[in-house]
């Protein structure tokens, strides 16, 4: 479908909020939908009365009149030791993952939600890589056959430094399972810009019938960093053009996940950026001096 975009914004940028402020302030923004990290302090998959909560912020969200995405990338959920531990290449707990992303399947499927987006992980120390390739394909196998059932549509997501970090490894990973419609693609602009060799507006174009869910932030070329628009190399008008070229209907979300300390400025800034890119014969404006710098790391 063609028209205007449509933007969200990732609730791990808003680390510091209750889920029900989250969606008060992003609809009151203008934006159109939310990117919801699975997590303790927002929706947690592990809470005892998950089924109550899912229906409390569904009916926040119909309220707010907010489109919604679940993601999966919460950094110590199942492993308060070790950062996105375990991972779907892990021999040891990966049912724990395969857990975490039924449940997201299930709690999509509760909310409508557009997507279920999802990683490799990094591969562990010690683990050969032939060993983890066959764990995740067939971890993956699984986790669609589960989408499958629910009518739920995913988004594998390339990142950098994990086993799939980049288009290649992700077709090669679809091709792996069979190339099922249930395993679509979330591509995170920045990442595109970070180590594709191909322009982003060239990977949009070339990823069109394979898109279900985009990401998007700005980034320099080689360093995983995910930095407020104006602050790294990319040049939205284009790619935000390409979006619009391949008929893409879903949600292009914020995801700004070391920018919590000020959210509601960050997600105002953001919108207003993404809005001015849109408009043609326009050029976005530059990032705030206002903005702090935050180390990079993977989110």
């Amino acid at each position: 479908m063609n028209g205007p975009l449509r933007f969200g914004y990732g609730t791990n940028g808003f680390a510091d909020h209750r889920i029900d402020d989250v969606i008060a302030v992003l609809a009151g923004m203008g934006y159109d939908g939310i990117a919801l990290t699975l997590d303790h302090q927002h929706l947690d998959p592990f809470d005892a009365d998950l089924a109550r909560q899912v229906r409390r912020v569904g009916a926040r969200l119909a309220a707010a009149d907010l489109a919604v995405v679940i993601e999966t990338g919460a950094r110590y959920l199942l492993d308060p030791w070790q950062k996105h531990s375990p991972t779907l290449t892990s021999p040891d707990g990966r049912e724990r993952r395969l857990d975490l992303l039924r449940r997201a399947v299930g709690v999509g499927a509760d909310l409508g939600a557009e997507a279920v987006s999802f990683w490799s992980g990094t591969v562990p120390a010690g683990v050969p890589r032939t060993l983890a390739w066959e764990l995740l394909v067939d971890g993956c196998a699984s986790v669609v056959t589960a989408a499958e059932q629910a009518g739920v549509q995913l988004g594998f997501e390339p990142e950098p430094g994990m086993m799939i970090e980049d288009l290649a490894g992700y077709e090669r990973l679809r091709n792996a399972l069979g190339a099922p419609a249930a395993f679509g693609l979330t591509l995170d602009i920045g990442h595109c810009r970070c180590l594709e060799s191909a322009s982003v507006p060239e990977c949009i174009l070339g990823s069109a019938d394979r898109v279900v869910n985009v990401q998007i932030e700005d980034m320099r070329r080689g360093v995983h960093e995910h930095l407020e628009f104006g602050s790294g190399e990319i040049d939205f008008p284009p790619v935000l053009d390409a979006l619009t070229k391949i008929g893409y209907g879903g949600l292009v979300s914020v995801e700004l996940p070391r920018h919590s300390h000020a959210a509601p400025l960050v997600a105002r800034r953001s919108l207003a950026f993404l809005r001015q890119a849109c408009a043609p014969g326009t050029s976005p404006p530059g990032n705030d001096p206002s903005t702090v710098s935050l180390g990079g790391d993977i989110t």
